[in-house]
């Protein structure tokens, strides 16, 4: 039987070029014990964990004359080492210097004569530390139970689970006569398919944005949105296919004494946080930031449906995107915060907003999948409506390893869709909380000095405490007002 790809991944295939690369990936920091790093066994892990992702050894074919959506087939000259690579960067190669290569990396588009997915290996990090960048095109994650092979190489103990041998025996491709045939054959029997294939073959990925999102809330906010584009801003630009990567690593608990201090949610902080950052990169720039000033963010989100909702019958968690004005123009942080928490609040008052323990439940390495759901969400919009992208998925709160090796970092890498130049992805792993930013090259040169706003956004929120008190102080507090008793109190 023909695995055909759906109508939204044929889209991504379509309109994908060398301005716009559709995949998303993730940088993971590895802490070996000094002198234990073997690189093949890192390739062998991944050949042994290949049996959960079965797609990955999946190659995408074309119908002669494009009379149908694309299939899957399998790819019999798959090579592993085609698509696990190694690399290494000068010793000591630091944080800033890795970044300038996984943003070379994450440039180049995938090969489609092969699986459409790339691992890097990088060693000569300082500390002995590697790096696993991986790249996953959007057509290889479609939904909430996808597994990114990233997150399959990754276990809850030191010791790598052990998988069942499953030996992989590839499945003869169909000859281009019957993929005519079965294309025919699915004209014949569903019309609609025709509808697809016009439609695809124009590239017209915007007019799948009804398929992606299921709730009319949401569809009658999207189209107040597009009626209403979003404000001309420098990130919204001609694409020049070239990227930067720049990261940022935040302490979870901070993230919490802010939400505690100020009510609202974690999504709320790190959303406020985002806008100051915002805030300062474009006064750091000299750019106009004027009392109406406002940037528009495109915030996908996990939600609850009833199962009728569904077409694919997965009620799992679905991701819907809400956007939000930014209010980079308000000074007070504490304020910005606040109008961000109002802003959120009709999503959070819904009840369908999945929290994070349930997103945890979806599966254990869940969040690639969420921010690949997201990105797919964000592909499928038009450019018109918002100016930035911003994905955050919680992930697990224990250590992590890979072969053997402890998981220090974990930074999501979102795509940049046409016409957008700033993509920032946010993750939590093991007590810290991990920017991944994605920048146009030409446009975003500084990409570098936002990472380092976010930092100076957490500080000026945070509840300052109190200055220790001097001996002075204590003795005046001693003798002063505080002695004097309550009304109505004892002598």
């Amino acid at each position: 039987m023909t695995d055909r790809l759906s109508a939204n991944d044929a889209a991504f295939l379509y309109a994908e070029d060398a301005s716009t690369p559709l995949h998303v990936g993730g940088v993971v920091i590895l802490e070996p014990e000094p002198g234990t790093f073997d690189y093949q066994e890192v390739v062998d892990l991944i050949s042994a964990r290949l049996s959960l992702v079965p797609r990955y050894r999946q190659r995408v074919r074309f119908v002669p004359g494009r009379l149908a959506r694309p299939v899957w087939v399998d790819d019999e000259n798959f090579d592993l080492t085609y698509h696990v690579r190694r690399s290494a960067l000068p010793k000591p190669g630091n944080a800033s210097q890795l970044d300038d290569l996984v943003g070379r990396l994450i440039s180049r588009p995938l090969d489609r004569t092969r699986p459409l997915w790339e691992m890097y290996v990088i060693e000569g990090l300082e500390g002995g530390r590697i790096a696993i960048v991986n790249k996953t095109h959007h057509a290889m994650v479609d939904r909430i139970g996808a597994v990114d092979v990233a997150a399959a190489i990754l276990d809850i103990a030191r010791r790598p689970r052990t998988l069942p041998d499953q030996p992989w025996i590839p499945v003869p491709p169909p000859s281009d006569i019957d993929l005519v045939v079965d294309a025919i054959a699915d004209i014949t029997t569903r019309p609609s398919e025709l509808v697809d294939v016009v439609r695809l073959a124009a590239a017209d990925v915007r007019s799948t944005v009804f398929r992606a999102l299921h709730l009319g809330a949401e569809l009658a906010e999207i189209v107040r949105h597009t009626v209403n584009p979003a404000p001309r801003s420098v990130l919204n630009v001609t694409m020049s296919g070239q990227r930067r990567f720049a990261t940022f690593r935040a302490d979870l608990v901070d993230i919490k004494a802010i939400r505690n201090a100020h009510q609202g949610s974690v999504n709320d902080v790190i959303l406020a946080v985002i806008t100051g950052a915002l805030r300062t990169w474009l006064l750091s720039r000299g750019e106009a930031v004027t009392a109406n000033t406002t940037l528009r963010a495109l915030v996908p989100m996990s939600v609850r449906i009833p199962a009728s909702a569904d077409e694919n019958g997965d009620t799992a968690a679905p991701v819907v995107s809400y956007v939000l004005d930014m209010p980079v123009a308000e000074p007070n942080p504490v304020m910005r915060l606040h109008q961000v928490s109002f802003a959120m609040g009709a999503h959070l008052d819904s009840g369908r907003q999945v929290g994070a323990d349930s997103l945890l439940q979806l599966g254990r390495f869940a969040p690639p999948t969420l921010h690949a759901l997201g990105a797919r969400v964000a592909g499928q919009l038009s450019g018109r409506m918002y100016n930035v992208l911003i994905t955050n998925a919680p992930g697990p709160q224990v250590p992590l390893y890979a072969g053997g090796s402890p998981v220090l970092a974990m930074y999501p890498v979102a795509p940049l869709a046409k016409g957008q130049a700033l993509a920032v992805a946010c993750t939590s792993y093991n007590g810290g909380v991990f920017f991944g930013l994605t920048a146009d090259r030409d446009a975003i040169p500084d990409v570098e000095e936002f990472a380092e706003h976010i930092g100076e956004a957490i500080e000026e929120l945070l509840p300052h405490q109190p200055e220790p008190e001097t001996k002075d102080a204590v003795t005046a507090r001693k003798t002063g007002p505080s002695r004097i008793r309550p009304a109505g109190g004892t002598r």
